[in-house]
């Protein structure tokens, strides 16, 4: 396990695709108003063990490609913070049993 990065959860918790994930699995979990929840609890899930490591990762091989002008977004590929990953993450903050 790599070390605790403050500055990757904070751009974790910032990230509009993530924020749209985690609000998507809250809704699927039953969690009155999700978005609110979600952008409440941000700064929780995005310290998720793990997920720094994976997005650091993610980052570091996809760099920039000034060709293309488009910069890679870790919270668009489904393979870096998985819906598994955050389903169990959702579920833990929310007191729910993992499936």
């Amino acid at each position: 396990m790599g070390t605790v990065t403050y500055l990757i959860q904070s751009e974790i918790s910032r990230n509009f695709a993530m924020t749209e994930r985690v609000a998507q699995c809250a809704t699927l979990e039953g969690i009155p108003q999700p978005d609110a929840w979600t952008t409440e609890h941000k700064r929780e899930w995005a310290a998720a063990p793990g997920w720094d490591d994976a997005w650091a990762y993610a980052k570091n091989t996809h760099p920039f490609d000034p060709e293309s002008g488009v910069a890679y977004d870790p919270g668009t590929d489904e393979a870096v913070i998985t819906d598994g990953m955050i389903l169990g993450q959702v579920q833990a903050m929310n007191g729910t049993p993992e499936a």
